[in-house]
């Protein structure tokens, strides 16, 4: 997502756990009742006070939160809509907190992935040579920037803090790369400035909006810019993928331009349906997602068509493209966001383990590296499908699954 997902770098987590069921949300006094009043249970029939119930109160009541629909990924604290059962609740915070140190852990391997690229292009330019920074191409990179800035602006909403910082960083690193790139001319300066100030503003404008410190309208007109931006990149890359085997064509970004302004112009008219803000609004976070997930079928795709490339890929930057992502997957389900674990799952298995399937396949990796790669995937998932399964006291991980996919 990712970020997760692959280019972003991760965070460190935060253990404050005012509430159980209010971890995101600001106010959590507008929620629950006074303390001085009391919960009724059992139509009315009995009466507890709220001041008797502690941290990990054995008291039983309606149970868990309601996941998180499609339309509804980006809406602000959507885990905590409801309640957990008080009997399994000290379980449900450890996880809680547990989850989100799994998002700062992704930090290393995240940031052990993009320092060789950052190392290396230094030297070339302390060297002189700058030809060597055209391998780097600058639209890819612009490319991954804008799906960072998105799904920054996506867990800026939800105050998904770590997952915030994932993505922050992974939008410096990203910019340290571009920077690299202009100064070494392999990126044309007048795109660089306009690159620059967008960078800038997307981060001045998230970190004020994260603290609740920033004009709505300023920030509806952010989230309609990358809309419209990550609307319009997302199926020009798709199409590039396959060139020359298809023609070379702008129109495929060209008319999804046209349809992401005309449909954010919709959305502010009120001529939508009451479902069609929702979609627009979550169009920003699902094609920054997309646009990662694309990025495992570019790489299958080129090593599909020149097999001998696959010797030019590291075994081990694969490895940490699949537990940085990897790392993202419990948080993503625990929260029920059906978008971030998409992202996830998607770039863990297709990009990490993907590449390093193709790798064994074309003996450039040991039996034992990939043995010791699929076990650990493979009880790294099942774990995390049974450990969410028993926080929410479910008899089968598979209702989790069910209840990420369709809702409640």
């Amino acid at each position: 997502m990712a970020d997760s997902l692959f280019l972003p770098l991760a965070a460190k987590s935060s253990n404050a756990h005012s509430s159980l069921f209010f971890r995101n949300c600001p106010s959590p006094s507008r929620l629950l009742p006074p303390k001085s009043s009391s919960l009724l249970l059992h139509g009315g029939e009995k009466k507890i006070s709220v001041l008797g119930l502690s941290l990990y109160s054995r008291v039983s009541l309606p149970h868990r939160a309601a996941p998180i629909r499609a339309l509804d990924s980006d809406v602000p604290h959507p885990l905590h809509k409801g309640s957990v059962n008080f009997k399994n609740r000290k379980s449900y915070v450890e996880w809680d907190s547990l989850t989100a140190k799994f998002t700062g852990a992704a930090n290393l391997p995240f940031l052990l992935l993009q320092l060789p690229q950052i190392i290396l292009n230094a030297r070339n330019l302390m060297a002189g040579n700058k030809t060597a920074l055209l391998a780097v191409p600058w639209l890819g990179m612009i490319t991954a920037l804008l799906g960072n800035l998105s799904l920054l602006s996506y867990f800026a909403k939800k105050r998904e803090t770590e997952a915030v910082v994932v993505q922050t960083l992974g939008v410096m690193s990203t910019f340290v790369v571009i920077s690299q790139l202009a100064v070494g001319e392999a990126m044309p300066l007048p795109q660089y400035v306009v690159t620059s100030v967008v960078v800038a503003a997307g981060l001045i404008l998230n970190f004020l909006n994260y603290y609740s410190m920033l004009n709505s309208t300023i920030w509806q007109f952010w989230e309609d810019f990358i809309t419209v931006g990550g609307l319009s990149v997302l199926p020009q890359i798709m199409w590039s993928t396959f060139v020359p085997y298809i023609p070379n064509s702008i129109l495929p970004g060209s008319i999804a331009f046209v349809v992401a302004v005309a449909s954010v112009t919709l959305s502010h008219s009120g001529k939508l349906s009451e479902k069609g803000p929702k979609f627009i609004g979550a169009i920003s976070g699902w094609t920054a997602t997309l646009l990662f997930m694309w990025m495992p079928v570019s790489q299958m795709w080129t090593n599909f068509l020149n097999p001998d490339n696959i010797k030019g890929l590291s075994a081990i930057s694969m490895l940490l493209a699949m537990l940085g992502n990897g790392l993202l997957i419990p948080r993503a389900l625990f929260i029920r966001d059906l978008m971030w674990f998409t992202g996830s799952l998607w770039a863990t298995l297709f990009y990490g383990y993907g590449n390093i399937v193709c790798m064994y396949l074309l003996k450039t990796i040991s039996l034992e590296f990939f043995l010791a790669a699929t076990v650990g995937l493979i009880a790294w998932i099942g774990m995390a499908l049974w450990r969410d399964a028993a926080v929410y006291r479910y008899n089968s991980p598979l209702r989790s699954l069910k209840e990420l996919v369709f809702g409640s």
